[in-house]
């Protein structure tokens, strides 16, 4: 089976320096790859983005934007949408943010959500980069993410051109809820992003790192993949996981697990 559409968020490494990630993924016959912003950052955007450039992979996604609910986060989703332009990404995943310090109101949040969105398309549109909303499980609506199914993220990104905000369907946050299959119906064109891990339990304290390689926990990412595919999405597939198991594993091994779950689990 092919590893056409494969990409290996970075994240998924989390100790693995970028240029040992990128020669990774070269040797391995990964063409694609997610970065974050943190490490790029450490690394240098000019140098990472040649060392991507130069090794011929795709950079599928940078994560992230978001955190509307921030002081600063008009001045930092505008950097991150020029980070993206200069790195090659074509999607900015965002983060939407949780609830606003001491405050209860989460429709109020959301209508928050989608008006800085609204100030960041032209932008976006602009550097030629996609805003991808990202919906988060319900239970990091409080502190990360008040978008918390698909159907909410459809709901702001609908008022867009697709071309410049779409939504990022991971397997993670979305393969509980039983209206998915009809918002990936919906989504068609607005898919920017398909990324796939496990859930696994118990989770563990805080719950942030309680995602699992493809195949070591209960979602169907099968199912999850066709559905995405009959909406109409063909880019690249991410695997993306937060484990601290998996961290502490080396970074070429987490590869080729990734690898091996992807082709066994996911296409």
């Amino acid at each position: 089976m092919s590893l056409a559409r494969l990409s290996f968020n970075q994240a998924t490494a989390q100790h693995w320096p970028l240029p040992e990630v990128v020669a990774g993924c070269v040797a391995s016959g990964v063409p694609g790859i997610g970065l974050w912003r943190e490490p790029v950052a450490g690394y240098g955007l000019a140098r990472a983005a040649k060392l991507v450039r130069d090794a011929g992979l795709t950079v599928t996604s940078l994560c992230r934007g978001g955190f509307f609910s921030a002081e600063d986060w008009q001045a930092d989703n505008l950097r991150a949408i020029e980070e993206a332009a200069t790195l090659g990404a074509p999607e900015l995943v965002l983060v939407s943010g949780g609830l606003p310090a001491g405050s209860r109101d989460v429709d109020g949040a959301r209508r928050r959500v989608a008006d800085a969105i609204g100030e960041l398309a032209p932008h976006a549109a602009a550097a030629g980069v996609r805003l991808a909303i990202e919906p988060l499980h319900p239970m990091f609506a409080a502190d990360r993410c008040v978008i918390a199914t698909l159907g909410q993220a459809l709901d702001i990104a609908e008022r867009f051109d697709p071309a410049v905000v779409g939504v990022v369907v991971d397997a993670y946050h979305v393969w509980w809820d039983d209206t998915v299959y009809a918002q990936i119906d919906r989504a068609g064109a607005r898919i920017a992003a398909f990324q796939v891990c496990d859930w696994v339990t118990p989770l563990p304290e805080g719950v942030l790192l309680g995602r699992a390689l493809p195949g070591d926990g209960c979602i169907e990412l099968r199912r999850l993949r066709e559905a995405v595919d009959a909406a109409g999405y063909r880019g690249p597939i991410e695997v993306e996981v937060f484990s601290a198991g998996v961290w502490a594993r080396p970074g070429a091994e987490v590869l080729d697990a990734a690898i091996a779950g992807y082709l066994r689990h996911v296409v």
